[in-house]
């Protein structure tokens, strides 16, 4: 069960903001290694911290403006802020890693390069470990909220700990088989960047999703539809939709009464469906009842 607003809102950005904190820290590490070092895997590595660093801006955003409550423009408040700014996050994904790839292949076109240098490789170790403990903390923290959004981030930071692992790799290989195995630093990132363009398509899906107003699980209309029909005077709920906007559903029901029942009446039994709805299904925030007769 998702918390409230405030508390919501709190838990986001700290995750966020944290992430920020990281992802600065290591993009500067990262590319002065990868310069040093003569590491183009981990300069591209670099280029994808800097991507998350962005990603994590949009974040904070998306999270800040998805809270503020429904105003006369929108009437169906703003969560929708949340899956936008999630689409926008795997698009960057995706060109973080055309850049990789691009810049990779040129690479491997090269007659030499340099060979990279033993630390770099201890620096990525640092890199990986430190990616997944925010992955499974940024993670957790999306599952607690129910945010798309900071799940987005979550991958973000997953996906920065591939690269480092690909990259690591790579490096390796190059260090123990010589200069003939230098370009595996590129290959390793080009390897790293189809995993990146995967995580950020895969990502892409939901967020499409939900902004095209797909109907919510089945799972989440049963628990709608059960809680309406413990309402006496409720004969039938003929039918029932319900779409996701941020962490909040908008259910729109067709409700059977009683045919001779007057339109006060029926108009009680109606809010207090919404009511018993909302207090059984807390991620319901509105619902929107039509009133038909009931065949039985």
């Amino acid at each position: 069960m998702p918390d409230a607003p405030k508390a919501r809102l709190d838990r986001g950005l700290r995750a966020t903001f944290l992430g920020m904190a990281v992802n600065a820290l290591l993009t500067c590490a990262k590319f002065t290694a990868g310069v040093l070092g003569h590491s183009n895997a981990l300069i591209a590595d670099a280029t994808e911290s800097l991507a998350d660093m962005i990603s994590s801006i949009i974040v904070w955003r998306g999270l800040v403006v998805a809270a503020a409550p429904a105003d006369r423009e929108h009437p169906y408040g703003h969560g929708k802020a949340e899956p936008l700014a999630a689409a926008f996050v795997a698009a960057m994904l995706m060109i973080a890693a055309g850049f990789i790839g691009i810049r990779s292949a040129h690479q491997l076109t090269l007659e030499s390069r340099d060979m990279p240098h033993p630390f770099t490789l201890y620096v990525l170790l640092g890199v990986v470990l430190i990616k997944e403990l925010m992955y499974r903390f940024v993670s957790h923290e999306a599952d607690s909220i129910e945010s798309i959004t900071l799940y987005s981030d979550a991958t973000h930071h997953r996906s920065d700990a591939i690269t480092s692992l690909a990259a690591a790799v790579g490096i390796t290989v190059a260090l123990m088989g010589g200069p003939k195995f230098a370009k595996a630093d590129d290959m390793a990132a080009i390897v790293a960047a189809c995993i990146i363009a995967f995580n950020g398509f895969r990502l892409l899906r939901p967020a499409v999703n939900e902004l095209m107003d797909t109907s919510a699980s089945r799972s989440v209309v049963r628990q709608i539809e059960e809680a309406a029909a413990e309402v006496e005077g409720v004969h039938k709920i003929e039918k029932c939709i319900a779409r996701k906007s941020g962490y909040h559903y908008l259910v729109d029901m067709h409700m059977e009464v009683d045919p001779q029942m007057t339109v006060a009446d029926a108009h009680k039994i109606s809010h207090r469906v919404k009511d018993h709805v909302r207090e059984k299904v807390p991620e319901v925030s509105d619902v929107l009842i039509h009133i038909e007769p009931s065949h039985q």
